[in-house]
C-alpha cells in the first residue's frame, strides 16, 4: 500500500495514548492488575451498565455470552446472516445452533418480523447485531424475547456510542458485547467487553475468562493467599493491562471520534443524493447512529456497473472499499455442518450482491472524502 491508500477503517493513535502504554509497561502489572478494572468502569459508566467484562476480543466477548446464558447443545439461538462470522460461531462454541433470521431491507438489521417466525420450542435466545452502528429494533425484539421467555444478547461491536431511543447501546440487552479491534470507535489492539446490569452474569464471565478459577491473582495478592479454585470450566480470555491502558485513553477521545464519523457520513449522504444508483443503507429517526461502517447498494440497473466493477475501480484508485459480509450461512463450513444453503434469506443474499463499505475513520481528511467521492462518480462512467 501506498500513502496515498486510504483504509476502510484505521486506528486513531495519538501521543498520549502511547505515554499510557508506556507508563503500565514500566509498572508493576502488565496483566490483571488495576487498569483492567479501571477500563471496565469508564466503559461501563459510559454505556450506563452496572458492570463490565474486559476480555482479549471481541469474539471472546460472545463466546462468555453464550457460556453466561447458559446456550449448550441443543439450543438454538437466531442470529442474523449479515454479520461477522464471529456471531454465529461464538453459539457453536458452546454446542448451540444457529438460526438465520432475514433483514429489513433498508438498514440490514435483524428483521424482528423473521425472528418471531424461526422461534422454535428449542429457542433460548436472540443475538442482535447493531450492523455498521445502527441500533436493532430493540422495542419489538425485547417483546418477542419476552413473550417466548427467550434471553436478548445485542452484539454491539459495531455500535459504541450509538443510541436507541435516547438509550446507549450496552444496557439496552440481557448483555451487550463490544470489540476494540483497531477499526473499531476506540482501540485496545485487540479486545473486548460484555457490558450487564446483572451482577451474577458478571461473575460469571469473570471466572469464565479466567480458566474458570474463582479468583484472579490480584486477588490473591491483596489477600495474601495462593490457594484458588477452579470451579469450572472456563477460557484464557484476560486481556492485559497496557491494553486496557490504551483503552483508557481512547476512551476519553471517543466524542471527538464519534463526532468526526458522523461528519464524515453527512459528507457523503449529500454527495450521494446526487448520484443515482448509489444508495446508502436507511437510518431510523428514533437512533444516533455510530457509524463504525459507511455502506451503500450499488444499484447496477440505475447506474450502469455492478458492485464488483466499481469495488476494483475503487482499489485501483487506491480507495479501500470492502464487503461487509457474506451470509454466514454460505460459508462452506455451516453449508457442510449444518446444510445451509442459497435461498435461506432472500433480502440477505440480494443485499449481499450490491453492499459496498467505503472508508470511514476519524483521521480521514476532507480531501481523503473528496477523493472517495471522485474516484466512485468516475467508476460509473459517462
Amino acid at each position: 500500500m501506498s500513502d496515498k491508500f486510504i483504509p476502510y477503517g484505521r486506528q486513531q493513535i495519538e501521543e498520549e495514548d502511547i505515554a499510557s502504554v508506556v507508563e503500565v509497561l514500566r509498572s508493576d502489572w502488565l496483566t490483571t492488575g488495576p487498569k483492567v478494572s479501571e477500563f471496565e468502569e469508564a466503559v461501563a459508566s459510559y454505556v450506563g451498565a452496572r458492570h463490565a467484562v474486559a476480555v482479549s476480543s471481541g469474539t471472546a466477548a460472545l463466546h462468555c455470552a453464550m457460556y453466561t446464558l447458559g446456550i449448550e447443545s441443543g439450543d438454538e439461538v437466531i442470529v442474523p446472516p449479515i454479520t461477522f462470522a464471529g456471531t454465529a460461531n461464538c453459539v457453536v462454541y458452546v454446542g448451540g445452533k444457529p438460526v438465520f433470521a432475514d433483514v429489513e431491507p433498508d438498514t440490514l438489521l435483524i428483521d424482528p418480523d423473521d425472528v418471531e417466525r424461526k422461534v422454535t420450542e428449542k429457542t433460548k435466545a436472540i443475538i442482535a447485531v447493531d450492523y455498521a452502528g445502527h441500533p436493532c429494533e430493540y422495542d419489538r425484539l425485547r417483546d418477542i424475547a419476552d413473550n417466548h421467555s427467550l434471553s436478548l444478547l445485542s452484539d454491539c461491536c459495531h455500535a459504541l456510542g450509538a443510541e436507541y431511543q435516547g438509550k446507549k447501546c450496552g444496557t439496552i440487552s440481557d448483555l451487550s458485547v463490544f470489540s476494540f479491534h483497531p477499526v473499531k470507535h476506540i482501540t485496545t489492539g485487540e479486545g473486548g467487553m460484555i457490558t450487564t446490569d446483572n451482577p451474577e452474569y458478571a461473575e460469571r464471565m469473570r471466572r469464565f475468562r479466567n480458566h474458570g478459577i474463582s479468583s484472579d491473582h490480584a486477588n490473591r495478592k491483596e489477600q495474601g493467599t495462593w490457594y484458588y479454585e477452579i470451579v469450572d470450566l472456563g477460557f484464557n480470555y484476560r486481556i492485559t493491562d497496557f491494553q486496557c491502558a490504551l483503552g483508557i485513553s481512547q476512551m476519553a477521545k471517543l466524542p471527538r471520534f464519534l463526532e468526526r464519523r458522523q461528519e464524515i457520513a453527512a459528507l457523503y449522504d449529500e454527495a450521494f443524493n446526487k448520484m443515482p444508483g448509489i444508495n446508502p443503507l436507511g437510518v431510523s429517526r428514533n437512533v444516533h447512529h455510530a457509524y463504525h461502517l459507511y455502506v451503500i447498494r450499488v444499484l447496477e440497473e440505475e447506474c450502469g456497473r455492478d458492485r464488483g466493477y466499481i469495488f476494483n475501480a475503487l482499489r485501483d484508485a487506491e480507495i479501500g472499499a470492502n464487503v461487509h459480509y457474506i451470509p454466514v450461512y454460505l460459508h462452506p463450513y455451516y453449508q457442510e455442518r449444518y446444510a445451509t444453503k442459497p435461498g435461506m434469506c432472500p433480502v440477505a443474499e440480494r443485499a449481499y450482491e450490491e453492499i459496498l463499505s467505503l472508508p470511514i475513520h476519524p483521521s480521514m481528511t476532507q480531501g481523503d472524502v473528496d477523493r472517495v467521492v471522485s474516484a466512485l462518480e468516475e467508476s460509473m462512467g459517462p
